[in-house]
């Protein structure tokens, strides 16, 4: 995993967790000394934010620690895996095209990163060169013929 998503992560966190622990209580405090709390907006409304920070902060909790289980010693050296740089002849557009494959969070097609996720990843993943896949996208169905592969052991 990249250090820098990493650290954006537990930046994300450390923000997330200073509004829950000390912010929002504030908050409710100070709803609360307003009175009735069956129609006051602002207590109704810190309550509904404590409860999306808490999801939000389980979430990228979870996140960090599946992202932390990644075992470089476990993706192949042969074959398409997180970290590839691919080269792939798009046979309907008669052109070429390169992607790395990277985290979501890391995902920017604009300049060539896709996510192992998205569905050009999820289809060119476990692929080696020279194979053919026809992969389905939102806008129809794709064939790409691998032309090279530079794998995340052949960058180190």
């Amino acid at each position: 995993m990249s250090i820098p998503i990493k650290k954006k992560l537990e930046e994300e966190i450390q923000t997330l967790e200073r509004e829950l622990n000390h912010e929002l209580p504030n908050e409710l405090k100070r709803a609360r000394a307003l009175g009735d709390l069956s129609e006051n907006a602002e207590y109704i409304m810190a309550k509904q934010r404590q409860e999306y920070v808490a999801a939000r902060l389980a979430q990228l909790k979870k996140r960090l620690a599946d992202l932390s289980l990644i075992n470089l010693g476990n993706i192949p050296k042969d074959r398409i895996a997180f970290g590839t740089r691919v080269v792939l002849y798009d046979v309907d557009r008669d052109t070429e095209v390169e992607y790395k494959l990277v985290t979501s969070e890391e995902a920017d097609v604009s300049k060539g990163l896709i996510s192992t996720t998205s569905p050009i990843g999820r289809g060119l993943m476990g692929r080696k060169l020279g194979d053919t896949v026809t992969i389905h996208t939102p806008n129809g169905a794709r064939e790409f013929e691998v032309r090279s592969m530079v794998t995340i052991h052949d960058e180190a």
